[in-house]
């Protein structure tokens, strides 16, 4: 059998564990959420997120050995990858804990991976033949980067958001419209049958650098809606999603000027937005190079992409200490 690596993830509002292979293979993918336990509270509650994690961690491991084959008590594997950061506190331990238990217990190495380096590894659990350079735009809840990866676990961090992220911006724009939670399935929904630019709004951040930023015109929607209360809400919705993709293929284009890649890559939670989807399409196309979408499965957060992170991490780097602890602000630039 290939060596396998079992990955966790607990960095926020699911609880997700996967056996992937050697060679980028993914056997098992199990994702148990605790979403529906903070919709009423209009985002992720730390307590009841870390709460659902401790309930669910060793039915989903349990899950995903078994559906990969595997003996639960006693896994025939190489090791175990596990989120240790960036991500909520309490839930980034609870999985950090179980990963360190399981080690003890069946003898094997484990190793802690930053999740947005579980992330940039997405694409090679959906494409053996991946060619390097690629670059990717990293967006979710809680962060927005512009990578630049010259091979697995080989990147640069070209810009990020300085304020708030894509998702956040979507979340927060939809509790002011008085929408479900989370906010970007939501507007994106809505935007389909709205007119954008209804909603004069800017955009931010047109310099040169690759920087980007989100709370100024999620504060424009705000006031722009209080002074033209009769806007259908899907034109709000249209506007507010073309001002957020127009600002980041901007920054992804000049990006592709400069730094000439084989292919254009996206990742995170706001990687499901159709609107971005389309615009990284057409991107890809201009610039000749190959796109790399995400199913759905693999913009939400998942185990496989730590799994595949970990394997890499332990093959190079070997594996962590068992008095790890975990990193809530572990930045991507700080991942040698």
């Amino acid at each position: 059998m290939m060596g396998l690596v079992l990955g966790i993830e607990t960095s926020c509002d699911e609880t997700a564990a996967s056996v992937v292979d050697e060679d980028f293979h993914v056997l098992s993918s199990v994702i148990e959420s605790s979403i529906d336990q903070h919709r009423a509270f209009g985002g992720v509650v730390p307590e009841l997120a870390g709460r659902a994690h401790v309930a669910t961690i060793g039915p989903v491991v349990r899950r995903a050995l078994l559906d990969a084959g595997l003996d639960p008590l006693n896994p025939t594997i190489l090791g175990i990858a596990v989120t240790s950061g960036p991500g909520l506190i309490g839930s980034l331990l609870v999985g950090l804990s179980a990963a360190k238990a399981y080690a003890l217990a069946w003898g094997v190495p484990f190793v802690g991976v930053n999740h947005l380096e579980g992330h940039l590894f997405a694409p090679l659990l959906e494409r053996s033949d991946l060619e390097w350079p690629l670059m990717t735009l990293l967006v979710s809840g809680g962060h927005s980067l512009i990578v630049l990866q010259s091979g697995p676990g080989e990147h640069e961090v070209l810009g990020e958001t300085i304020d708030d992220a894509a998702g956040e911006a979507y979340d927060k724009v939809a509790r002011w419209l008085g929408l479900g939670y989370p906010g970007g399935p939501e507007i994106d929904h809505l935007a389909q049958s709205g007119v954008a630019g209804s909603l004069k709004l800017p955009i931010s951040m047109t310099g040169d650098d690759y920087d980007l930023s989100f709370s100024g015109l999620k504060t424009a929607v705000v006031r722009a809606t209080e002074k033209q209360r009769d806007l259908p809400i899907a034109d709000v919705a249209a506007s507010f999603q073309a001002a957020v993709t127009e600002q980041l293929l901007r920054k992804l284009r000049g990006a592709l000027e400069h730094h000439p890649v084989k292919g254009l890559a996206l990742a995170g939670g706001v990687a499901a937005n159709s609107a971005l989807r389309a615009g990284v399409t057409d991107l890809a196309k201009e610039f000749g190079v190959v796109a790399h979408l995400p199913s759905m499965a693999m913009c939400t957060d998942n185990a496989a992409m730590i799994a595949a992170a970990g394997t890499y991490r332990l093959r190079h780097d070997g594996p962590s200490s068992f008095d790890l602890s975990a990193t809530p602000n572990w930045q991507l630039a700080d991942v040698s």
